[in-house]
Protein backbone atom coordinates (compact mmCIF):
# COMPACT_ATOMS: atom_id res chain seq x y z
CA UNK A 1 0.00 0.00 0.00
CA UNK A 2 1.09 3.57 -0.59
CA UNK A 3 1.93 5.60 2.49
CA UNK A 4 -0.67 8.30 2.98
CA UNK A 5 0.01 11.95 3.68
CA UNK A 6 -2.46 13.46 6.14
CA UNK A 7 -4.59 16.29 4.81
CA UNK A 8 -3.81 19.69 6.22
CA UNK A 9 -6.40 21.08 8.59
CA UNK A 10 -8.79 23.18 6.55
CA UNK A 11 -8.04 26.92 6.83
CA UNK A 12 -10.57 29.32 8.18
CA UNK A 13 -12.82 31.19 5.76
CA UNK A 14 -10.83 34.39 6.26
CA UNK A 15 -7.34 32.98 5.80
CA UNK A 16 -5.57 35.60 3.70
CA UNK A 17 -5.30 39.06 5.21
CA UNK A 18 -8.93 38.93 6.33
CA UNK A 19 -10.37 38.18 2.90
CA UNK A 20 -13.09 35.55 2.81
CA UNK A 21 -12.05 33.27 -0.06
CA UNK A 22 -14.64 30.68 0.96
CA UNK A 23 -17.43 33.23 0.50
CA UNK A 24 -15.89 34.28 -2.81
CA UNK A 25 -15.96 30.69 -4.01
CA UNK A 26 -19.61 30.28 -3.00
CA UNK A 27 -20.63 33.54 -4.68
CA UNK A 28 -18.55 33.48 -7.86
CA UNK A 29 -17.67 29.82 -8.42
CA UNK A 30 -20.47 27.92 -6.69
CA UNK A 31 -20.82 25.70 -9.75
CA UNK A 32 -17.61 23.90 -8.69
CA UNK A 33 -19.05 22.54 -5.45
CA UNK A 34 -22.48 22.23 -7.04
CA UNK A 35 -21.00 19.78 -9.53
CA UNK A 36 -18.47 18.25 -7.12
CA UNK A 37 -15.54 19.36 -9.24
CA UNK A 38 -11.94 20.27 -8.38
CA UNK A 39 -10.49 22.55 -11.02
CA UNK A 40 -6.68 22.54 -11.10
CA UNK A 41 -5.85 23.75 -14.60
CA UNK A 42 -5.55 27.53 -14.14
CA UNK A 43 -2.42 27.63 -16.29
CA UNK A 44 -4.68 26.42 -19.09
CA UNK A 45 -7.49 28.86 -18.33
CA UNK A 46 -8.79 30.75 -15.34
CA UNK A 47 -12.43 30.33 -14.35
CA UNK A 48 -14.83 33.22 -14.83
CA UNK A 49 -16.83 34.53 -11.91
CA UNK A 50 -20.61 34.81 -12.00
CA UNK A 51 -20.44 38.57 -11.46
CA UNK A 52 -18.50 38.96 -14.71
CA UNK A 53 -21.28 37.33 -16.70
CA UNK A 54 -24.00 39.37 -15.03
CA UNK A 55 -22.16 42.66 -15.61
CA UNK A 56 -21.46 41.85 -19.26
CA UNK A 57 -25.01 40.71 -19.95
CA UNK A 58 -26.43 43.85 -18.35
CA UNK A 59 -24.19 46.06 -20.46
CA UNK A 60 -25.22 44.29 -23.66
CA UNK A 61 -28.92 44.36 -22.75
CA UNK A 62 -28.85 48.09 -22.03
CA UNK A 63 -26.53 49.25 -24.81
CA UNK A 64 -26.58 49.73 -28.57
CA UNK A 65 -23.13 49.18 -30.04
CA UNK A 66 -22.00 49.54 -33.65
CA UNK A 67 -18.79 49.16 -35.62
CA UNK A 68 -16.27 51.51 -33.97
CA UNK A 69 -14.85 52.69 -37.32
CA UNK A 70 -17.47 55.40 -37.62
CA UNK A 71 -18.84 58.47 -35.83
CA UNK A 72 -22.44 57.47 -35.12
CA UNK A 73 -23.65 57.37 -31.53
CA UNK A 74 -23.53 53.58 -31.52
CA UNK A 75 -20.04 53.59 -33.01
CA UNK A 76 -18.83 56.06 -30.43
CA UNK A 77 -20.26 53.83 -27.70
CA UNK A 78 -18.12 50.98 -29.01
CA UNK A 79 -15.05 53.22 -29.24
CA UNK A 80 -15.59 54.20 -25.61
CA UNK A 81 -15.68 50.51 -24.66
CA UNK A 82 -12.36 49.92 -26.41
CA UNK A 83 -10.67 52.89 -24.76
CA UNK A 84 -11.99 51.90 -21.33
CA UNK A 85 -10.52 48.45 -21.88
CA UNK A 86 -7.16 49.95 -22.88
CA UNK A 87 -7.12 52.06 -19.71
CA UNK A 88 -7.97 49.03 -17.57
CA UNK A 89 -5.08 47.03 -19.04
CA UNK A 90 -2.61 49.90 -18.56
CA UNK A 91 -3.76 50.40 -14.97
CA UNK A 92 -3.39 46.68 -14.24
CA UNK A 93 0.20 46.78 -15.52
CA UNK A 94 1.06 50.02 -13.65
CA UNK A 95 1.68 52.23 -16.70
CA UNK A 96 -0.34 54.76 -18.69
CA UNK A 97 -0.97 55.93 -22.24
CA UNK A 98 1.82 58.51 -22.12
CA UNK A 99 4.43 55.75 -22.34
CA UNK A 100 2.63 52.62 -23.56
CA UNK A 101 0.27 51.39 -26.26
CA UNK A 102 -2.27 48.59 -25.87
CA UNK A 103 -2.99 46.67 -29.06
CA UNK A 104 -5.85 44.17 -28.82
CA UNK A 105 -5.43 40.87 -30.64
CA UNK A 106 -7.21 37.55 -31.00
CA UNK A 107 -5.02 35.98 -28.29
CA UNK A 108 -1.53 36.04 -26.81
CA UNK A 109 -0.13 34.14 -29.80
CA UNK A 110 -1.41 36.81 -32.19
CA UNK A 111 0.19 39.50 -30.03
CA UNK A 112 3.55 37.71 -30.27
CA UNK A 113 3.14 37.36 -34.03
CA UNK A 114 2.63 41.13 -34.35
CA UNK A 115 6.12 41.66 -32.97
CA UNK A 116 7.66 38.71 -34.83
CA UNK A 117 6.47 39.77 -38.27
CA UNK A 118 7.33 43.44 -37.72
CA UNK A 119 10.69 43.26 -35.96
CA UNK A 120 13.72 44.39 -38.05
CA UNK A 121 15.68 41.14 -37.98
CA UNK A 122 18.75 40.92 -40.21
CA UNK A 123 22.19 39.31 -40.31
CA UNK A 124 23.31 41.31 -37.26
CA UNK A 125 20.02 41.90 -35.46
CA UNK A 126 19.39 38.45 -34.04
CA UNK A 127 16.96 36.54 -31.84
CA UNK A 128 17.54 35.18 -28.34
CA UNK A 129 15.03 32.68 -27.00
CA UNK A 130 14.86 31.17 -23.56
CA UNK A 131 14.81 27.38 -23.83
CA UNK A 132 11.75 27.75 -21.60
CA UNK A 133 9.15 29.31 -23.90
CA UNK A 134 5.66 28.62 -25.13
CA UNK A 135 5.60 27.54 -28.78
CA UNK A 136 3.97 30.83 -29.71
CA UNK A 137 7.25 32.49 -28.73
CA UNK A 138 9.39 29.76 -30.28
CA UNK A 139 7.65 30.48 -33.57
CA UNK A 140 9.39 33.88 -33.77
CA UNK A 141 12.45 32.00 -35.00
CA UNK A 142 10.72 31.39 -38.34
CA UNK A 143 10.58 35.12 -39.06
CA UNK A 144 14.12 35.61 -37.78
CA UNK A 145 15.38 32.76 -39.93
CA UNK A 146 13.82 34.15 -43.11
CA UNK A 147 15.66 37.41 -42.45
CA UNK A 148 18.99 35.62 -41.99
CA UNK A 149 19.13 36.58 -38.31
CA UNK A 150 21.29 34.55 -35.91
CA UNK A 151 19.49 32.51 -33.26
CA UNK A 152 20.75 31.99 -29.70
CA UNK A 153 19.18 29.91 -26.92
CA UNK A 154 19.39 30.63 -23.19
CA UNK A 155 19.81 27.18 -21.58
CA UNK A 156 18.16 25.80 -18.44
CA UNK A 157 19.72 24.20 -15.37
CA UNK A 158 18.57 21.10 -13.49
CA UNK A 159 15.79 23.08 -11.76
CA UNK A 160 14.59 24.43 -15.13
CA UNK A 161 15.80 27.93 -14.26
CA UNK A 162 17.82 29.99 -16.72
CA UNK A 163 21.46 28.87 -16.51
CA UNK A 164 23.78 31.92 -16.46
CA UNK A 165 21.83 33.78 -19.17
CA UNK A 166 24.11 36.82 -18.90
CA UNK A 167 26.89 34.87 -20.64
CA UNK A 168 24.77 34.15 -23.70
CA UNK A 169 23.46 37.73 -23.73
CA UNK A 170 26.97 39.14 -23.60
CA UNK A 171 28.16 36.94 -26.46
CA UNK A 172 25.13 37.76 -28.60
CA UNK A 173 25.50 41.49 -27.89
CA UNK A 174 28.97 41.42 -29.41
CA UNK A 175 27.39 40.14 -32.62
CA UNK A 176 24.88 42.96 -32.87
CA UNK A 177 22.01 42.56 -30.39
CA UNK A 178 18.40 42.07 -31.42
CA UNK A 179 15.31 40.72 -29.66
CA UNK A 180 15.23 38.69 -26.44
CA UNK A 181 11.99 36.74 -25.84
CA UNK A 182 11.24 34.91 -22.61
CA UNK A 183 8.41 34.19 -20.15
CA UNK A 184 8.10 35.91 -16.79
CA UNK A 185 6.85 32.55 -15.50
CA UNK A 186 7.15 29.13 -17.06
CA UNK A 187 3.88 27.54 -18.10
CA UNK A 188 5.61 24.15 -17.68
CA UNK A 189 7.36 24.26 -14.32
CA UNK A 190 6.02 27.41 -12.67
CA UNK A 191 9.54 28.87 -12.41
CA UNK A 192 9.54 32.67 -12.19
CA UNK A 193 12.56 33.89 -14.10
CA UNK A 194 14.43 36.92 -12.81
CA UNK A 195 12.90 40.08 -14.24
CA UNK A 196 16.21 41.87 -13.70
CA UNK A 197 17.28 40.20 -16.93
CA UNK A 198 15.04 42.63 -18.82
CA UNK A 199 17.01 45.74 -17.90
CA UNK A 200 20.30 43.88 -18.20
CA UNK A 201 19.47 42.89 -21.77
CA UNK A 202 18.36 46.41 -22.65
CA UNK A 203 21.66 47.85 -21.42
CA UNK A 204 23.39 45.49 -23.85
CA UNK A 205 21.25 46.80 -26.71
CA UNK A 206 18.44 44.24 -26.88
CA UNK A 207 14.73 44.78 -27.14
CA UNK A 208 12.80 42.47 -24.81
CA UNK A 209 9.53 40.65 -25.43
CA UNK A 210 8.15 39.39 -22.10
CA UNK A 211 5.42 36.75 -22.10
CA UNK A 212 3.39 37.48 -18.95
CA UNK A 213 0.48 35.14 -19.72
CA UNK A 214 1.39 32.64 -16.98
CA UNK A 215 2.73 35.19 -14.48
CA UNK A 216 0.05 37.91 -14.42
CA UNK A 217 -2.86 35.75 -13.13
CA UNK A 218 -1.07 35.00 -9.85
CA UNK A 219 1.27 37.90 -9.12
CA UNK A 220 1.17 41.59 -9.92
CA UNK A 221 3.64 42.77 -12.53
CA UNK A 222 4.60 46.40 -13.11
CA UNK A 223 5.83 47.42 -16.53
CA UNK A 224 7.02 50.59 -14.85
CA UNK A 225 9.45 48.63 -12.69
CA UNK A 226 10.11 45.96 -15.31
CA UNK A 227 10.33 48.04 -18.51
CA UNK A 228 9.95 45.30 -21.11
CA UNK A 229 9.64 46.73 -24.61
CA UNK A 230 6.84 44.33 -25.48
CA UNK A 231 4.57 42.42 -23.08
CA UNK A 232 1.92 39.91 -24.19
CA UNK A 233 -0.99 38.22 -22.45
CA UNK A 234 -4.43 36.64 -22.91
CA UNK A 235 -7.34 37.74 -20.75
CA UNK A 236 -8.94 34.33 -20.27
CA UNK A 237 -5.73 33.37 -18.43
CA UNK A 238 -6.40 36.26 -16.05
CA UNK A 239 -10.09 35.82 -15.29
CA UNK A 240 -11.59 33.22 -17.60
CA UNK A 241 -13.82 35.44 -19.72
CA UNK A 242 -13.87 36.55 -22.47
CA UNK A 243 -11.92 34.02 -24.49
CA UNK A 244 -10.39 35.01 -27.81
CA UNK A 245 -8.87 38.36 -26.77
CA UNK A 246 -5.23 39.08 -26.04
CA UNK A 247 -3.04 42.15 -26.01
CA UNK A 248 0.35 43.45 -27.02
CA UNK A 249 1.40 46.15 -24.57
CA UNK A 250 4.44 48.00 -25.82
CA UNK A 251 6.51 51.02 -25.02
CA UNK A 252 5.76 53.74 -27.56
CA UNK A 253 9.41 54.15 -28.52
CA UNK A 254 9.76 50.38 -29.04
CA UNK A 255 6.67 50.37 -31.24
CA UNK A 256 8.32 52.87 -33.57
CA UNK A 257 11.03 50.30 -34.32
CA UNK A 258 8.49 47.85 -35.75
CA UNK A 259 7.72 47.75 -39.48
CA UNK A 260 4.36 46.21 -40.28
CA UNK A 261 4.46 43.93 -43.34
CA UNK A 262 0.85 44.52 -44.35
CA UNK A 263 -2.22 46.59 -43.59
CA UNK A 264 -5.91 45.87 -42.97
CA UNK A 265 -9.22 47.67 -42.60
CA UNK A 266 -8.78 49.54 -39.37
CA UNK A 267 -5.01 49.95 -39.47
CA UNK A 268 -4.75 52.71 -42.07
CA UNK A 269 -5.41 56.42 -42.25
CA UNK A 270 -5.80 55.93 -45.99
CA UNK A 271 -5.17 53.31 -48.67
CA UNK A 272 -5.40 53.74 -52.44
CA UNK A 273 -5.69 51.16 -55.18
CA UNK A 274 -4.98 53.56 -58.01
CA UNK A 275 -2.01 55.26 -56.33
CA UNK A 276 -0.79 52.04 -54.70
CA UNK A 277 -0.15 53.92 -51.45
CA UNK A 278 -1.24 53.60 -47.82
CA UNK A 279 -0.46 55.15 -44.45
CA UNK A 280 -0.80 53.29 -41.17
CA UNK A 281 -2.24 54.80 -38.03
CA UNK A 282 0.56 55.77 -35.68
CA UNK A 283 -1.01 54.41 -32.48
CA UNK A 284 -2.58 51.16 -31.36
CA UNK A 285 -4.95 51.11 -34.33
CA UNK A 286 -2.01 50.60 -36.67
CA UNK A 287 -1.52 47.14 -35.15
CA UNK A 288 -5.13 46.02 -34.71
CA UNK A 289 -5.97 44.09 -37.84
CA UNK A 290 -9.64 44.47 -38.68
CA UNK A 291 -12.40 45.43 -36.28
CA UNK A 292 -11.54 44.78 -32.61
CA UNK A 293 -13.86 42.48 -30.68
CA UNK A 294 -15.60 45.45 -29.10
CA UNK A 295 -18.38 43.43 -27.48
CA UNK A 296 -15.84 41.03 -26.00
CA UNK A 297 -13.72 43.93 -24.78
CA UNK A 298 -16.79 45.21 -22.95
CA UNK A 299 -16.34 42.27 -20.55
CA UNK A 300 -12.82 43.22 -19.45
CA UNK A 301 -13.71 45.85 -16.81
CA UNK A 302 -15.78 43.29 -14.84
CA UNK A 303 -12.88 40.86 -14.88
CA UNK A 304 -10.47 43.48 -13.62
CA UNK A 305 -13.03 44.52 -11.01
CA UNK A 306 -13.04 40.96 -9.64
CA UNK A 307 -9.24 40.97 -9.45
CA UNK A 308 -9.35 44.37 -7.74
CA UNK A 309 -11.85 43.11 -5.18
CA UNK A 310 -9.60 40.23 -4.22
CA UNK A 311 -6.41 42.26 -4.59
CA UNK A 312 -3.37 40.86 -6.38
CA UNK A 313 -1.17 40.85 -3.23
CA UNK A 314 -3.83 38.86 -1.35
CA UNK A 315 -4.29 36.48 -4.25
CA UNK A 316 -0.55 35.98 -4.54
CA UNK A 317 -0.29 35.23 -0.81
CA UNK A 318 -3.24 32.84 -1.02
CA UNK A 319 -1.67 30.87 -3.87
CA UNK A 320 1.73 30.79 -2.15
CA UNK A 321 0.06 29.40 0.98
CA UNK A 322 -1.69 26.66 -0.95
CA UNK A 323 1.53 25.78 -2.78
CA UNK A 324 3.43 25.65 0.52
CA UNK A 325 1.04 22.85 1.47
CA UNK A 326 0.86 21.05 -1.88
CA UNK A 327 4.52 20.93 -2.87
CA UNK A 328 5.92 19.11 0.19
CA UNK A 329 2.96 16.73 0.29
CA UNK A 330 3.66 15.73 -3.31
CA UNK A 331 7.31 15.17 -2.47
CA UNK A 332 6.41 13.03 0.55
CA UNK A 333 4.32 10.55 -1.44
CA UNK A 334 5.96 7.12 -1.28
CA UNK A 335 5.40 3.65 -2.64
CA UNK A 336 5.22 0.66 -0.32
CA UNK A 337 8.98 0.11 -0.50
CA UNK A 338 9.67 3.73 0.44
CA UNK A 339 10.67 4.86 -3.04
CA UNK A 340 9.19 8.10 -4.42
CA UNK A 341 5.75 7.87 -6.00
CA UNK A 342 6.43 10.73 -8.37
CA UNK A 343 9.16 12.70 -10.08
CA UNK A 344 8.87 16.45 -9.74
CA UNK A 345 10.14 18.72 -12.53
CA UNK A 346 11.53 22.11 -11.67
CA UNK A 347 12.39 23.59 -8.26
CA UNK A 348 11.79 21.51 -5.16
CA UNK A 349 11.16 24.65 -3.08
CA UNK A 350 8.80 27.62 -3.28
CA UNK A 351 11.56 30.10 -4.08
CA UNK A 352 10.82 32.05 -7.26
CA UNK A 353 8.02 29.81 -8.45
CA UNK A 354 4.34 30.31 -9.10
CA UNK A 355 1.35 28.12 -8.35
CA UNK A 356 2.12 25.52 -11.04
CA UNK A 357 3.81 22.16 -10.61
CA UNK A 358 4.64 19.43 -13.15
CA UNK A 359 5.38 15.80 -12.30
CA UNK A 360 5.09 12.17 -13.40
CA UNK A 361 3.97 9.18 -11.35
CA UNK A 362 6.55 6.38 -11.31
CA UNK A 363 6.03 2.65 -11.66
CA UNK A 364 7.67 -0.01 -9.47
CA UNK A 365 10.88 0.33 -11.50
CA UNK A 366 11.01 4.09 -11.12
CA UNK A 367 9.92 4.74 -14.70
CA UNK A 368 7.29 7.39 -15.57
CA UNK A 369 3.77 6.14 -16.11
CA UNK A 370 1.92 7.47 -19.16
CA UNK A 371 0.51 10.85 -18.21
CA UNK A 372 -2.71 9.94 -20.02
CA UNK A 373 -3.44 7.32 -17.33
CA UNK A 374 -3.34 9.93 -14.58
CA UNK A 375 -5.26 12.44 -16.68
CA UNK A 376 -8.01 9.86 -17.27
CA UNK A 377 -8.14 8.85 -13.61
CA UNK A 378 -8.43 12.51 -12.61
CA UNK A 379 -11.23 13.03 -15.11
CA UNK A 380 -13.13 10.09 -13.65
CA UNK A 381 -12.61 11.51 -10.16
CA UNK A 382 -13.98 14.93 -11.09
CA UNK A 383 -10.59 16.67 -11.11
CA UNK A 384 -9.40 18.84 -13.98
CA UNK A 385 -5.64 18.90 -14.55
CA UNK A 386 -3.43 18.84 -17.63
CA UNK A 387 -1.25 16.19 -19.26
CA UNK A 388 1.35 16.62 -22.02
CA UNK A 389 4.21 19.01 -22.75
CA UNK A 390 2.05 22.14 -22.46
CA UNK A 391 3.26 23.64 -25.76
CA UNK A 392 6.70 24.14 -24.17
CA UNK A 393 9.15 21.75 -25.86
CA UNK A 394 12.30 23.39 -24.50
CA UNK A 395 11.37 23.03 -20.84
CA UNK A 396 10.08 19.52 -21.56
CA UNK A 397 13.31 18.42 -23.22
CA UNK A 398 15.31 19.80 -20.31
CA UNK A 399 13.00 18.19 -17.74
CA UNK A 400 13.13 14.78 -19.38
CA UNK A 401 16.89 15.08 -20.10
CA UNK A 402 16.59 14.07 -23.74
CA UNK A 403 19.95 14.53 -25.46
CA UNK A 404 19.65 16.91 -28.43
CA UNK A 405 21.43 14.48 -30.75
CA UNK A 406 19.05 11.64 -29.94
CA UNK A 407 16.05 13.94 -30.15
CA UNK A 408 17.15 15.12 -33.60
CA UNK A 409 17.53 11.56 -34.86
CA UNK A 410 14.18 10.50 -33.41
CA UNK A 411 12.23 13.45 -34.81
CA UNK A 412 13.87 13.01 -38.22
CA UNK A 413 12.95 9.34 -38.21
CA UNK A 414 9.37 10.02 -37.08
CA UNK A 415 8.70 13.06 -39.22
CA UNK A 416 5.92 11.39 -41.21
CA UNK A 417 4.56 9.19 -38.41
CA UNK A 418 4.95 11.27 -35.28
CA UNK A 419 3.04 10.60 -32.09
CA UNK A 420 4.03 11.22 -28.46
CA UNK A 421 4.10 7.46 -27.82
CA UNK A 422 6.43 6.84 -30.78
CA UNK A 423 8.73 9.64 -29.69
CA UNK A 424 8.81 8.28 -26.14
CA UNK A 425 9.68 4.84 -27.44
CA UNK A 426 12.43 6.18 -29.69
CA UNK A 427 13.92 8.58 -27.15
CA UNK A 428 13.74 6.11 -24.26
CA UNK A 429 12.29 8.86 -22.10
CA UNK A 430 9.10 10.40 -20.89
CA UNK A 431 7.78 13.02 -23.30
CA UNK A 432 4.90 14.33 -21.24
CA UNK A 433 3.99 15.14 -17.67
CA UNK A 434 1.05 15.95 -15.41
CA UNK A 435 0.56 19.63 -14.58
CA UNK A 436 -1.41 21.01 -11.65
CA UNK A 437 -2.01 24.76 -11.42
CA UNK A 438 -3.92 26.75 -8.82
CA UNK A 439 -6.03 29.88 -9.03
CA UNK A 440 -8.52 32.19 -7.36
CA UNK A 441 -11.14 29.55 -6.58
CA UNK A 442 -8.76 26.80 -5.41
CA UNK A 443 -9.23 25.68 -1.82
CA UNK A 444 -7.70 23.15 0.53
CA UNK A 445 -10.33 20.54 -0.27
CA UNK A 446 -9.23 20.59 -3.92
CA UNK A 447 -5.66 19.79 -2.92
CA UNK A 448 -6.79 17.02 -0.56
CA UNK A 449 -8.79 15.44 -3.39
CA UNK A 450 -5.77 15.54 -5.68
CA UNK A 451 -3.50 13.92 -3.09
CA UNK A 452 -6.10 11.29 -2.32
CA UNK A 453 -6.35 10.47 -6.02
CA UNK A 454 -2.60 10.11 -6.44
CA UNK A 455 -2.39 7.88 -3.37
CA UNK A 456 -5.18 5.69 -4.75
CA UNK A 457 -3.42 4.92 -8.03
CA UNK A 458 -1.46 1.94 -6.73
CA UNK A 459 -3.03 -0.25 -9.40
CA UNK A 460 -1.32 1.83 -12.09
CA UNK A 461 2.15 1.13 -10.72
CA UNK A 462 2.18 -2.38 -12.15
CA UNK A 463 0.56 -1.36 -15.44
CA UNK A 464 2.40 -3.04 -18.31
CA UNK A 465 1.69 -0.12 -20.66
CA UNK A 466 4.97 1.63 -19.83
CA UNK A 467 5.47 5.14 -21.13
CA UNK A 468 8.48 4.09 -23.13
CA UNK A 469 10.74 1.20 -24.03
CA UNK A 470 14.18 1.49 -25.49
CA UNK A 471 14.20 1.06 -29.26
CA UNK A 472 17.27 0.96 -31.47
CA UNK A 473 17.71 3.88 -33.81
CA UNK A 474 18.03 2.96 -37.46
Amino acid sequence: MLTATPPRQAPTASDSAGFDFAALRRREFGRLDGQGHAYLDYAGSALYGSSQLRAHLQLLEDGIFGNPHSESRCSRASTEIIERARDAVLHFLDVDASTHLVCFTANCSAAIKLVAESYPFDARCGLLLSADNHNSVNGIREYAGRAGAPLHILPLDSELRLDHPERVLQAAAQRGGGLLALPAQSNFSGVRHSLSLVSHAQVLGFDVLLDIAAHAPGKAISLRQCPADFAVLSFYKLFGYPTGIGALVMRREAGRRLRRPWFAGGTVQFASVGANLHRLHSGSEGFEDGTPDFLGLAALPAGFALLDEVGMPRLSDRLAGLMSDLLPRLQQLRQADGSPLLRLYGPSTLQDRGATVAFNLLDRNGQPLPYALIEAAARDAGISLRGGCFCNPGASEAAFAIAPERLTRCLSRLRESFSPARLAACAGSAVGAVRVSLGMATNQADLDRLLALLESLEHCLDDTRSQYVELPLQ
